[in-house]
């Protein structure tokens, strides 16, 4: 039969004749089920008590003990108020009985134990609830609640917390309850009524469960765990009790609510109030500054409780409170889930052992820790059970006394010597394991005045009034990790220039507790904050405004593999319909963007990707932006107007974006297109004719994209390269376009529409603008007058555009918009519609208008100037002078040009210069060629 108990041990008989002499009462028994009888009553008064009262039941409900604590649910759910009293008390009885034996037996796992206790308390607290709820209706006590309320108890949520809630009831547990009533339900002037009518249910459901009769009681309860104790009614409104949290809500709250789930009553609506509460629990951060309060709680326990010996003594030791006990390892689980979990609900468990593996899971803690402590808590639990088994004593302590230990002994079936060990051994690896998580690290912990002496102490003593450190808490922890932060700057290259950068920093931190905390439990994020202010003001500057990027960091997010590019729109789109208001969902593309755009400026910068592969990243960002942004913009656009007429608007990059290479600073080209088809107006609100329909909605687009917003702006915009430029239409319609590039362009239009390539708006449009693209660049050159036009345009970027200086890679003679004009040249007279500097120097090479080395020579250059490009807009928006650098940025520009200082990259640019300068103007004085 499934459900027959699978005897595996007995319990040894402290008092074997007792144990006999009970087993005796007991009819029907088999030989292994009797002996479990005997160790169990011979060992415990408690248990032999039940036996004796419960002997004509307990050898039925042992041959199916699932059955029979299904029954006893369902009995419980059927009792009448008058018998509610004894006959949950007789429930309580026979389940207590069923489940120490089917624990002793070890045919039930701790899961299904605690779990049988668990669902019977549920059960005994909602039958309770309702019964008071019903006779509270019947005497219109609840104003305008009926009969019909009684099913969701008027309301009423009862919320279980601790071991409850995560279904890990001990064996003689109080239940931590919180009652809390949905005030929505009654009528504003009923208010007052009402509660004071659920404050009275609520005392009577605890006093139904916990008054002693001469039936025993059903479960201890305490209601302490709710919002202020102290001055709040038993039963509070949810509204309060959200406003409480949110505003003065502590982190033992926090971790409270965990475990937290309803119970009994409404649960529909307790189930809504912890969603509410979910963003108080579940911190969108990295919160280790709960690893010190959590260490504070320990410290406080063991003061209060009498706990903190250094030594362990299994005598006497407090299985839950002590060293290495039960409570040492939730509180490492839940701390490690209150860190994590804001940002990982998977993470968002109630179970001590399932929280334990997936955290091994996410690689937050090993997975040998997590069996090891796994094991160790089932092992504790056990021992628990057993101290509480003997006499139904709501305590965690190991006895003092010999007999004490004996019986404890006895029902865990060995001696006390072996008990001893083995429960000694556990706390201590408990112990070891859990105290060096929680206590701060002595290499960092203590201040100490042996700092480097050449750092500004103007600077150092200023901090303090700073606002990320005006707490007394944020001085505290700054304090511990000041030491390692100041050894940690003075091994950069210029400490001095890291130190102005780091003020910088911690001027512009909002607060400072939760990443002071965050660098106190990773010491190795120092290294990267170093290597961020040491060489990138802008980038520091936004790390002190979103410093819970480094959150990432830590979850390991950071450094993984550049997305695809459905991945990264998959992702912007999940966190852009978060958000019901459009101007939040503005403030999302731009938050959305920013994090993307410091992730990548920190691989390049810390040299995990190159140069080139930033500017793939920066565009593919870029593109994906205005991909999922443009649909957002055209549906608030389509409420007044309605929806676009046709096929609707599509975006066209072109320069870098339209290359598919930009930078950090890059401004974007883009030019819009539409196709009305048949439609002349738009079908809305306020109808639109087609033209002025796109133009506007083009310029919703721009501003979406540009304007400064709590986040601040998302890109700068260029629209000048479209048709006739800044004298055209802010969009073109598809026709036009077409007919303006094959009839009206001018060579300079031809030349930008090399880099041309569609990135949002309707596929078939989209593939209808390359097409028109393809058609124009492949037709035959006029070779004399696009060689004339372009030598005309270099003397025109010259004096328009001239050199800032010799780190100015961009602008001047031989530079980087030069070789990338070459490159668009060699494409117009190579008939062929390529977009990259690489591909149009090729085809240059096939039609016979460069040579082999001239490819070479300018492909190899362009690809120094576009590494010295990125990464000086990475370091700074500013024109670069090589004796204003700091030591950082100057490293960083060298390595950028692979050279090993600036003044080698410096002559290496002037060289490069000239001699691309030379081979630009060969090609375009070769008459023989044209």
């Amino acid at each position: 039969m499934a459900d027959t108990l699978n005897i595996l041990r007995v319990p040894h008989a402290f008092d074997a004749d007792l144990g006999r002499e009970t087993r005796d009462l007991i009819p029907d028994l088999t030989a292994e089920q009797a002996d479990l009888v005997v160790g169990a009553a011979g060992s415990s008064p408690y248990l032999k008590d039940l036996l004796t009262r419960e002997a004509h039941w307990i050898a039925e409900a042992l041959s199916a003990p699932h059955a029979a604590v299904a029954t006893l649910l369902q009995e419980c759910g059927a009792l009448s108020p008058d018998q509610l009293k004894p006959g949950l008390r007789q429930a309580k009885r026979r389940l207590a009985l069923l489940t120490a034996l089917c624990d002793l037996s070890g045919g039930w796992h701790l899961e299904q134990v605690t779990g049988a206790l668990t669902d019977f308390a549920g059960c005994a607290a909602d039958v309770a609830l309702k019964a008071e709820i019903a006779t509270l209706i019947r005497r219109k006590k609840l104003p305008g609640l009926t009969p019909d309320d009684v099913e969701t108890a008027g309301g009423l949520a009862v919320l279980a917390m601790g071991k409850m809630g995560a279904f890990e009831l001990n064996y003689s547990s109080d239940i931590d309850l919180i009652c809390l009533f949905d005030e929505s339900r009654f009528a504003p002037d009923d208010f007052f009524d009402a509660r004071q009518a659920l404050v009275r249910a609520t005392r009577n459901m605890c006093s139904t469960l916990s008054d002693r009769t001469a039936d025993g009681y059903v479960f201890r309860t305490d209601l302490r765990l709710r919002p202020d104790p102290a001055v709040t009614p038993v039963c509070i409104a949810m509204e309060a009790a959200e406003r409480y949290y949110e505003s003065l809500g502590r982190t033992w709250e926090r971790a409270a609510y965990i475990k937290a789930r309803t119970c009994a009553g409404d649960i529909a609506a307790g189930e809504a109030f912890l969603s509410t509460l979910s963003p108080f629990v579940w911190r969108r951060h990295l919160d280790f500054a709960a690893i010190q309060d959590a260490h504070d709680m320990r410290l406080r326990i063991r003061e209060n409780k009498g706990t903190g010996s250094d030594v362990i003594v299994v005598a006497g030791h407090d299985m839950k409170l002590g060293r290495g006990g039960i409570r040492e390892i939730e509180f490492f689980t839940q701390t490690q889930q209150l860190i994590a979990g804001g940002r990982d609900d998977s993470l968002r468990l109630r179970g001590t052992v399932e929280s334990l593996f997936s955290l091994a899971r996410k690689n937050w803690i090993p997975l040998n820790i997590a069996e090891t402590l796994s094991d160790h808590y089932r092992a504790h639990r056990e021992v628990e059970h057993r101290i509480q088994m003997v006499h139904d004593a709501q305590t965690h302590r190991m006895p003092k006394t010999e007999e004490g230990l004996a019986r404890v002994a006895c029902l865990m079936g060995c001696s006390v010597e072996e008990m001893q060990k083995d429960v000694g051994a556990r706390l201590r690896e408990v112990h070891q394991l859990t105290e060096g998580f929680f206590a701060p690290d002595p290499t960092i912990a203590a201040p100490t005045n042996d700092l480097p002496t050449d750092l500004d102490s103007e600077i150092l003593e200023r901090w303090h009034s700073y606002p990320a450190l005006r707490s007394q808490r944020a001085q505290q922890i700054f304090q511990r990790i000041r030491p390692e932060l100041l050894s940690r700057l003075a091994q950069t290259a210029k400490p001095s220039e890291a130190l102005l950068a780091l003020d910088g920093f911690l001027a512009g931190l909002p607060a400072g507790v939760q990443l002071f905390s965050l660098f106190e439990a990773n010491p190795q994020l120092m290294d990267l904050l170093m290597d961020i202010v040491g060489t990138s003001p802008e980038l520091a500057s936004y790390l002190s405004r979103n410093a819970s990027v480094f959150d990432a960091v830590i979850a390991g997010d950071f450094f993984q593999e550049w997305p695809t590019r459905e991945e990264l729109l998959a992702g912007l789109q999940t966190r852009v319909e978060g958000e019901d208001d459009y101007e939040r969902k503005l403030d999302a593309f731009r938050a959305w963007k920013k994090e993307w755009h410091f992730r990548i400026g920190v691989h390049h910068l810390r040299d995990l990707i190159s140069g080139e592969e930033a500017g793939r990243q920066y565009a593919q960002l870029a593109e994906v932006v205005i991909a999922a942004l443009a649909p957002v913009v055209a549906c608030q656009f389509s409420t007044r107007h309605g929806p676009p007429p046709g096929r609707g608007l599509a975006v066209v990059a072109m320069g870098s974006l339209g290359a598919g290479q930009i930078h950090a600073k890059s401004d974007l080209d883009l030019i819009t297109v539409y196709d009305p088809g048949d439609q002349e107006m738009s079908e809305g609100a306020r109808p639109l004719a087609a033209r002025p329909y796109y133009a506007r909605l083009t310029q919703a687009l721009i501003t979406a994209l540009t304007a400064p917003m709590a986040q601040g702006r998302l890109y700068e915009v260029d629209m000048r390269l479209r048709p006739s430029g800044t004298q055209g239409p802010v969009a073109t319609s598809l026709k036009a376009f077409r007919d303006y590039q094959h009839n009206q362009a001018w060579v300079w239009e031809h030349l930008a529409l090399t880099r041309a390539r569609g990135i949002a708006g309707d596929p078939t449009l989209v593939a209808n603008i390359e097409e028109i693209r393809s058609a124009v660049l492949s037709r035959p050159p006029e070779t004399v007058k696009i060689l004339q036009e372009v030598t005309e345009m270099r003397l025109r970027l010259e004096t328009a555009k001239p050199s800032a200086g010799i780190l100015d890679v961009k602008t001047g003679r031989g530079r980087m918009m030069e070789v990338e004009l070459t490159a668009q040249t060699a494409s117009l007279l190579a008939a062929k519609p390529v977009r990259s500097v690489r591909e149009g120097l090729n085809a240059g090479v096939v039609c016979g208008w460069l040579s082999e080395r001239t490819r070479a020579v300018l492909e190899q250059a362009y690809d120094r100037y576009w590494a010295v490009q990125t990464t000086a807009r990475l370091v700074s928006d500013q024109p670069l002078i090589s004796d204003q650098l700091g030591k950082g940025t100057a490293r960083v520009l060298a390595h950028a040009g692979r050279t090993d200082r600036l003044s080698d990259l410096e002559k290496t640019l002037e060289k490069t210069y000239e001699t691309c300068d030379d081979l630009i103007t060969q090609a375009l004085l070769q008459e023989s060629w044209t």
